[in-house]
């Protein structure tokens, strides 16, 4: 893969990640039992990042999309909130992914990268509100966090499988990686 290629596919899977926070942000809230819990479907693009893309490259598209949705609709709460969540999930997701196929699928780490998402944000929420009885909300939110995370791995590992962009550059990252 040549440089203005990795640079444009590290380009359209940031400009989709933003294209679904934002689709996701004007969706109604569907949860009236857990009030904050979202779908979290720009994640389906970090996922696709972490496993087609060296680290660096994959937490530029998150970077990118994190800063983007901010500027493209949030305030700087937003914007605590989301920093949070995202790196506390990209990392633990990554650790996760460390353990291996063998051990671990595309939606046990997607789902790893919902309770984690939420944790963050909760802590942040915490810290803002000077109290850690927020964190009785966790238990709700991780579960939210757990189903929206085997939906978006589901979807990621069907789109691994059956797009050949992303089988491609799957394989370039392993190549890369294994030699």
């Amino acid at each position: 893969m040549t440089k203005n290629q990795k640079i444009v596919y590290i380009a359209l899977l940031a400009a989709q990640a933003v294209i679904l926070g934002l689709v996701e942000r004007s969706i109604p809230f569907p949860f009236t039992f857990a009030p904050g819990a979202k779908l979290g479907i720009a994640n389906l693009i970090t996922i696709i990042a972490l496993f087609t893309l060296p680290l660096k490259d994959s937490f530029t598209v998150v970077w990118i999309r994190l800063i983007m949705t901010t500027l493209l609709g949030g305030t700087l709460s937003t914007f605590l909130y989301s920093f949070a969540g995202t790196l506390l999930s990209y990392l633990g997701m990554l650790a996760v992914k460390q353990l291996g196929p063998k051990y671990v699928s595309i939606i046990g780490i997607s789902a790893t990268g919902g309770i984690l998402h939420n944790t963050g944000q909760l802590a942040v929420a915490s810290w803002i509100s000077q109290t850690w009885t927020v964190m009785l909300y966790l238990p709700i939110l991780s579960f939210m966090g757990i189903l929206s995370g085997i939906a978006i791995g589901i979807a990621a590992n069907y789109l691994m499988e059956h797009v050949q962009t992303l089988r491609e550059f799957r394989v370039i990252y392993y190549d890369k990686i294994n030699s």
